[in-house]
């Protein structure tokens, strides 16, 4: 993958770069002039390096701009100082100004402040990867050791995001079932509801709960519950739309969410799950399979509900409960549905 360097600053600039820099097989160089354009673009795609040029107007706003960017400070700014009166005012009051005006530069959001003093008519005869060349001026080596402090950071941040994405899918995954868990639905539920509301679709869910399955871990011990979990995790996950997402709520209860659906369409979600559960029995191994049914509430968002989903969740717990108490093995709805018994398809439960 290409190093990515932003360039704020003008195509003459650009020139007076080493030639190293331009090498299009290790980096993807853009050249912009407009602050705005400029913070749209890191915006969007964020470079791994910005270098600066000083002498171009905005240019320490947009330093300044950059390090106040929390998800952003991560992008390595490097400014060159080409303002021809402070390259003047360099030689003339020594080195102790050329430190105050180094300290300025980083407190006001760069991590590089660099006297830029340009190579005016040079080939350089070294490989483009070479950033040793004794034929760039030292203000140039500068640059290119500062670019490969830049090149270390930007790594470093791509490492931490992977190991922080492959975190987060731990956490929120469950180990048996390999389903989204619990934590991932306390999440996930609030980004749907908010999208819900803001493009003024239907959202849905669906609670479900295995029958009597106390009493396979009971007859059976719990590594055959367990073994059932997965298989009716992965008969749950195979029978549903690209929309909608399940979770293991916890035990022997999940949760699905119907992204897109209307009340009507939840309750005929939910009875073809009943059905495609209760119709086959789970092969547990060669010697035994066990059938069970599965009792479902559905519920559907409502303006008043609250925007964590939990008077969503709520609701369609308690459609669950109903379903329970009216002898398991069907649906309950939302919106005053009432089920039609289910008993025709029901399979006697171990």
């Amino acid at each position: 993958m290409k190093i990515s360097i932003l360039v704020f600053g003008s195509d003459n600039f650009l020139a007076t770069l080493p030639d190293q820099i331009r090498d299009t097989t290790a980096f993807s160089v853009e050249v912009i002039t407009n602050l705005s354009q400029a913070v749209s673009r890191i915006q969007i795609t964020p470079p791994d390096i910005l270098i600066v040029q000083a002498s171009l107007d905005d240019s320490m706003e947009l330093c300044c701009w950059l390090k106040e960017q929390t998800k952003l400070s991560w992008i390595y700014c490097i400014l060159l100082e080409d303002r021809p009166q402070l390259l003047v005012d360099k030689s003339k009051y020594g080195w102790e100004w050329e430190l105050e005006m180094t300290s300025i530069a980083l407190r006001q959001g760069a991590d590089a402040y660099i006297w830029h003093e340009t190579l005016h008519a040079t080939s350089l005869q070294e490989e483009k990867t070479d950033f040793t060349s004794a034929e760039l001026t030292a203000s140039q080596r500068l640059l290119l050791a500062q670019l490969t402090v830049g090149l270390r950071k930007a790594q470093k941040y791509r490492d931490l995001i992977r190991t922080n994405d492959l975190l987060s899918a731990i956490a929120l995954a469950d180990s048996l079932t390999e389903l989204s868990n619990r934590r991932a639905l306390e999440w996930d539920l609030p980004r749907q509801i908010q999208k819900a509301r803001t493009n003024g679709t239907p959202l849905s869910l669906i609670i479900l709960d295995v029958d009597y399955f106390k009493k396979v871990n009971d007859s059976y011990g719990h590594l055959v519950g367990d073994r059932l979990l997965q298989l009716l995790s992965n008969r749950l996950r195979h029978n549903l739309r690209y929309q909608d997402t399940p979770f293991r709520y916890g035990g022997e209860e999940f949760v699905i969410l119907l992204g897109n659906t209307t009340c009507d369409e939840a309750f005929v979600v939910a009875r073809r799950l009943n059905r495609l559960v209760g119709e086959q029995a789970f092969t547990i191994n060669s010697q035994l399979s066990i059938n069970v049914t599965i009792s479902l509430g559905t519920a559907c968002l409502r303006t008043e509900d609250d925007a964590n989903g939990i008077s969503l969740l709520h609701r369609a717990d308690q459609n669950l409960l109903q379903a329970k108490a009216a002898g398991r093995n069907r649906v309950m709805g939302c919106e005053n549905y009432f089920s039609q018994s289910t008993s025709h398809l029901r399979v006697a439960s171990s």
